[in-house]
């Protein structure tokens, strides 16, 4: 058998299909589109869904991949066992309705045998009991002898789903020798031993499953085979862990390198090298198909495999960022199929690096803090961690609950994960609640009226903001009534409206409604299905079901409303052109006064990015864009570049805008008809509001000029309290800065004078601990600098030691500790005193034994932790 390597396997498989007369598809990306019953690809067949349910018609009846996979359903067991990985490829070939068994399975033979070089002697095949045709397919036309072909039941060979396409299997085996099996003389596939290997499934999808569980023959039978191109490389490379094929031993071999420690299998860091050469496949293929960390779907499957890499690294003894450049060798070997990974390799780098040192911010304290957790475990008695505590490293220090278990779990323990749900719950709860309290009351009460209408309500304000129509239905306290009067609020429903509903991030519309006598105030525009209703209040007579009225949008807000819609269709794409393709809309809102525009991005957005930004979005406008509105195809709308939002559910026909050349979107909002009428683009915050998301809000138009208009008299304000032309403002304050610093300073200075001079005073208030003399003393305004000097001052005055001083500055709480020699000899550390009680006040910090620092966050805790400085000291003692 040839020992071929994992990239050769792929392209011998791939040409050979072409060569089939196969359309070899790229890999489809790890994120599905347009398929939200999945977070990530699973297997080779899901992005081909749409054409084994006939919904989306194929590029090709015949079609062949090796498909980017990623499964993290039983993450705990990656490098525990020979074959669990989270990131895989898998080899398939396929038929739409075109060939069926017999061509599937010869092909199947003749790339094992032939293109492969395995020796016919080493393959058996497995087939469904009832299959009679794949039978005889590989006993008659293959000429597989029979005793070779095993029948097994519906479990091991019939696949299919509660309903829809399905069908038996055929199993391809490799017979790894006698060596592996067991003792039965009658051993074959099925069989529990890992004498037999299944490599290649091939599945005969002929029937079409329907509710009362009848299998009906498909008029058109189509072929899904798969094979995973890890197994295979094993089988071919002759090693029975996926772990030690060329690929992975070059990674594993990396991480030796860097680590300074050798790989073997059975000892149990062979566990850590394994787990970090699955998880940064997985992670350089996630990040290069756009996704980024973040604490929920995809987003936090990417940030669990990063932390659980860089944990086992330092398991290894890793204590420096390594995952980025470990990136580098994953993408150096994979480049050879996926080349898009060179292309993004400075971004892939970037986010694997930033996410890589925010978890290194917390794991060292979340880590001290659940050491502590286990200690008191040992001394209770107790073997499971509570939910309060484990939910308090999660919400708190940011300590993921899986990481949680992982290191309980190797100490024997467990976690109370139904109390951390409950504490989960209970906090979701309390978001809910604070949502409800917020939402406005008008909309509550309104909300809950009962739309079902027999007819949908026709929206005409794409083209008129002015027309006459005649009144559907009437609600007041949420019940249909007849009629609305003067001073009453409630709902009106039209048989036509130019009134656009809440939608897309774009508010409804305002503006009124008046016929002969009446005169009603459109508050708000709503949608809930197909019926648009007005949230109103009757100014003036009375409007009944059946009467006309001429229903006029507020033509101000909405010309304003569409400047910000169409902004943010020019933002999306300068976002995309300045901080790489990985950005993607993830919320808007769209008002007359304002936009906001949340997007996905790793990191802040700098200066000179967002100014580079803003001016990309204005060079836009002020190149006077015709905005084209029109309605067309999803795949031609597709086929035009269009950007279609994530999760969004588009039906066949969509409204496509297009400004100019620069930004095609599918969007149902309302936008200017050029881009000059947006006026100009003005940022005026930008800021994370998630893990993994950020938010950009501006002003268009007249609030734009309004806001300009405000920063020139603020300007103007501040030159007169400075007594300095506008041009000189900045030198001016600058100057005032400089005084301020050196005042302080010169403050500070005198403090800690002052406070020298009470030193012998805070001597006084020294303990003994037997024959150690112990200074822990809170004092009153002294930054780290004085502390640091009384401290000096003590020591010289005393000679044998230990001090430990604080002081609250600014919020802030600094500590000094200082032990002489003598005493350091005997135990006492004074960075780990310090270490202990910063984490008693949400701080952190430490230093030599002689002499250290840290800072704390909490002043409350501050007298707390300083009492228990000398019961640390003492237990220090020898």
């Amino acid at each position: 058998m040839e020992n071929i390597g994992l990239h050769e396997i792929r392209s011998r498989f791939l040409e050979f299909f072409r060569e089939k007369e196969h359309f070899v598809q790229k890999s489809y990306p790890l994120v599905p589109k347009n398929d939200k019953s999945l977070l990530l690809i699973n297997a080779g067949m899901a992005p081909l869904k749409p054409y084994f349910l006939g919904t989306e018609e194929p590029p090709s009846k015949r079609m062949a991949t090796s498909q980017k996979c990623v499964r993290t359903g039983d993450i705990e067991n990656v490098g525990k066992t020979a074959r669990h990985a989270t990131f895989f490829e898998m080899l398939g070939s396929f038929s739409f309705g075109d060939y069926f068994k017999k061509e599937a399975i010869a092909w199947a033979w003749e790339f094992m045998t032939e293109k492969m070089g395995i020796p016919v002697e080493d393959l058996w095949v497995s087939v469904y009991l009832e299959d009679d045709e794949a039978f005889n397919i590989w006993n008659r036309d293959v000429g597989v002898s029979s005793h070779r072909i095993v029948r097994l039941g519906k479990e091991d060979n019939f696949w299919e789903l509660e309903v829809g396409p399905c069908g038996p299997c055929s199993e391809i085996y490799i017979d790894r020798g006698a060596e592996y099996g067991c003792s039965n003389p009658d051993c074959k596939p099925g069989c529990d031993c890992d004498r037999y290997i299944e490599v290649w499934n091939l599945v005969f999808s002929q029937y079409d499953k329907d509710e009362n569980g009848n299998y009906n023959l498909l008029e058109k039978p189509n072929i899904d085979t798969g094979m995973g191109l890890e197994r295979i490389a094993a089988v071919l490379q002759k090693t029975d862990n996926i772990f030690e094929i060329d690929v992975m031993k070059s990674l594993i071999s990396w991480v030796e390198s860097r680590s300074g420690k050798t790989y073997k299998r059975d000892e149990k860091e062979g566990l850590s090298f394994r787990v970090i050469a699955d998880h940064i496949r997985a992670v350089t293929f996630l990040v290069g198909d756009g996704v980024i960390p973040s604490n929920e779907g995809r987003g936090y499957v990417l940030r669990r495999l990063i932390r659980r890499a860089s944990r086992h690294g330092k398991l290894l003894g890793i204590n420096e960022n390594f995952l980025k450049d470990l990136v580098a060798e994953v993408i150096e070997s994979w480049k050879v199929e996926y080349d898009e990974l060179v292309e993004k390799q400075s971004q892939i780098v970037k986010i694997v690096e930033i996410e890589e040192e925010k978890f290194q911010e917390t794991i060292d304290q979340g880590i001290d803090i659940l050491d502590g957790y286990m200690e008191d475990m040992v001394s209770n008695g107790q073997t499971e961690l509570s939910g309060e505590k484990s939910f308090k490293l999660y919400d708190t220090y940011g300590f993921p609950l899986d990481l949680t278990k992982e290191i309980l779990e190797e100490k024997g323990y467990s976690v109370d994960e139904a109390g951390f749900s409950s504490e989960m719950e209970a906090q979701r709860d309390r978001a809910r609640k604070a949502r409800e309290e917020a939402d406005t009351a008008g909309w509550n009460k309104e909300g809950k009226a009962d739309f079902s209408l027999d007819t949908e309500v026709e929206f005409k304000g794409y083209d008129s903001l002015s027309i006459e129509s005649r009144v559907l239905a009437v609600y007041v306290d949420s019940k249909k009534v007849e009629s609305i009067s003067e001073g009453q609020e409630g709902i009106i429903v039209l048989e036509q409206t130019p009134f656009y509903p809440e939608g897309g991030g774009q508010v409804g519309d305002k503006g009124f409604m008046t016929s002969e006598g009446t005169t009603v105030k459109v508050l708000d525009t709503r949608k809930e299905g197909d019926v648009i209703f007005h949230i109103v209040k009757v100014l003036e007579g009375t409007v009944a079901i059946r009467d006309m009225v001429s229903a006029e949008v507020n033509k101000k807000s909405r010309m304003d409303t569409a400047r910000n819609h169409s902004v943010t269709h020019i933002l999306h794409q300068a976002l995309k052109d300045v901080l790489g393709e990985h950005v993607n809309q993830a919320g808007s809102l769209v008002m007359p006064e304002r936009m906001r525009f949340d997007f996905t991005h790793f990191e802040p957005v700098k200066k000179e990015e967002l100014e580079k930004i803003e001016d990309i979005v204005n060079e836009q406008i002020l190149s006077a864009l015709d905005v084209v509105v029109e309605e067309t195809s999803i795949d031609e709308a597709r086929a035009r570049g269009a950007q279609a939002l994530f999760g969004e559910k588009y039906g066949e026909t969509v409204r496509l805008v297009e400004i100019g050349d620069y930004s095609k979107e599918l969007c149902g909002g309302t936008h200017i008809g050029n881009s000059s009428q947006i006026g100009m683009f003005k940022v005026v915050s930008e800021g994370g509001i998630a893990s993994g998301t950020r938010r950009i809000e501006a002003v268009t138009g007249s609030e734009a000029y309004k806001y300009f208009k405000e920063q020139s008299e603020t300007v103007d304000s501040v030159a007169q309290v400075l007594k300095a032309n506008k041009k000189d403002i900045v030198t001016k304050a600058q100057n005032l800065s400089e005084e301020v610093r050196s005042l302080e300073k010169e403050l500070n200075k005198l403090k800690s004078e002052l406070a020298l001079g009470n030193v012998d005073d805070i001597i006084k208030e020294k303990t003994s601990l037997g024959d150690v003399a112990l200074v822990a003393k809170r004092l009153e305004s002294v930054d780290a600098d004085g502390l640091r000097d009384i401290a000096d001052e003590i020591k010289s005055k005393l000679g044998s030691v230990v001090v430990v001083l604080s002081a609250v500055n600014d919020g802030k709480i600094v500590f000094t500790a200082m032990a002489t020699k003598d005493l350091v000899k005997r135990g006492v550390h004074a960075g780990n005193i310090l270490k202990e009680i910063a984490k008693m006040t949400g701080g952190g910090g430490g230093g030599r034994p002689d002499m250290a620092q840290a800072g704390g966050k909490d002043p409350e805790k501050l007298d707390e932790a300083m009492a228990a400085v000398s019961a640390i000291v003492e237990s220090q003692l020898s």
